[in-house]
């Protein structure tokens, strides 16, 4: 018998209405033939919540003792989605990540999982149960609880469907599929059938909060068809899976923003490589993601470096720059005000101009850009927050992604 995996975000089971709505869902697609394991994240903003109420307490607290604490959220999902499913007549038993097998590294509040060990899982379906498991966490080989990071459920839920083979993963949201925009942003935005696995993993990573990167890549790796849907309808969503068109006639498929971003520069740095590895071998070390990386200047025996950060490590990052800088000659300026605009499409590669008409969209906002960054399939612009809408919306009107068949 075919297994699906289903994954239900914290909107998704934010009140007993929902999650009995849920467990009705978890039963039909019993019913329709196939073995089911739920992955569940926190209740509404539960985790929100715990951060709030540790903070309140110790400004620093330990890391291990917040995975301790923000672990509780999906315990308290996956009992009250399994009482749900029992009342309705359904065999059913829920598992914390550690009892379904998820092991993790060592590195808490943003583990990476290394293993599934599908064993305990494939033993309960095998006795006609539903398997429900909190997403978002995991064990070390030392016995500690983990947690896998902001959107970590979607991680688990993937990772589980690659470890028992399921058909697909479909994860449930409070929205019906992936857009060629936020139609939040943009009333245009259309929603997309089918998205290659390369530009949703473009899509994610650079503020398309549909999904968490790092379940897509999984995904890509193992060849996990996922299905984005909403928990609130029987539409069919979005398909996410490898798609097989030699040279594509569409060159953007989607536009993507983020304004959780901060950019970095140092003026006048050596123009010594040494200098670059001491800067982002440090922020590595402490976990700061660095994105948008610019080096201008470096004819000369000084250069600028340009980078981007979240806000939320911002102030980390700043700290990690100041004992590299010391008494060294040169500066360090940082501005919040930004945020980055980026189209995407697996087309590019094959459709020269996309970057040029891109900047075309801008211009004709009148909209200044102070960072560039590409790759073969997504070019990414900086450019000031407040005119961040103006420029999605120019760049979705450009390529006219509301229209496109």
């Amino acid at each position: 018998m075919a297994i699906i995996v289903q994954k239900y975000g914290g909107s998704s089971v934010a009140d007993t209405e929902k999650i009995m709505a849920v467990a009705r869902r978890v039963i039909h697609t019993v019913q329709d033939g196939f073995q089911v394991v739920v992955v569940v994240s926190a209740q509404g903003k539960t985790t929100d919540g715990l951060i709030k109420q540790a903070r309140s307490i110790s400004k620093n607290a330990p890391k291990r003792e917040m995975d301790m604490l923000l672990a509780t959220g999906e315990q308290v999902s996956i009992a009250l989605l399994a009482m749900a499913i029992d009342s309705l007549g359904q065999k059913v038993i829920s598992l914390t990540g550690p009892q379904g097998g998820i092991m993790t590294d060592t590195q808490h509040t943003k583990a990476r999982i290394r293993e599934v060990d599908g064993a305990r899982i494939n033993t309960e379906l095998a006795q006609g149960k539903v398997v429900i498991v909190a997403g978002f966490q995991g064990m070390t080989n030392t016995n500690d609880i983990t947690t896998l990071g902001r959107g970590g459920s979607d991680t688990t839920a993937v990772a589980v469907a690659a470890a028992l083979n399921a058909e697909v993963c479909e994860i449930f949201t409070d929205v019906d599929g992936v857009y060629s925009a936020d139609p939040r942003l943009v009333s245009e935005a259309r929603k997309l059938d089918e998205v290659d696995y390369g530009e949703m993993l473009e899509l994610a990573s650079l503020g398309a909060m549909i999904l968490q990167p790092r379940a897509v890549e999984v995904a890509s790796v193992y060849g996990v068809p996922i299905r984005v849907r909403s928990s609130f309808s029987n539409e069919s969503g979005t398909m996410i899976k490898e798609v097989n068109v030699v040279e594509r006639e569409i060159s953007v498929t989607g536009v993507a923003s983020d304004e959780n971003c901060a950019k970095i520069t140092l003026v006048g740095i050596p123009t010594d490589v040494s200098v670059l590895h001491n800067v982002f071998s440090s922020l590595a070390a402490e976990n700061v993601n660095v994105d948008m990386i610019v080096q201008a200047g470096t004819a000369t025996p000084t250069a600028d470096l340009t980078f981007t950060v979240t806000r939320e490590e911002l102030d980390t990052a700043l700290d990690i720059i100041a004992k590299i800088q010391g008494d060294q000659d040169w500066g360090v300026i940082c501005d919040e005000n930004v945020a980055k605009v980026s189209i995407v499409g697996a087309g590019m590669m094959t459709n020269p101009g996309v970057a040029a008409r891109m900047f075309e969209a801008l211009n004709e906002e009148s909209i200044p850009v102070f960072v560039v960054s590409t790759s073969e399939i997504k070019v990414s612009c900086l450019v000031p927050r407040p005119r961040y809408q103006d420029a999605v919306k120019a760049c979705h009107r450009k390529f006219e992604l509301g229209t496109v068949n």
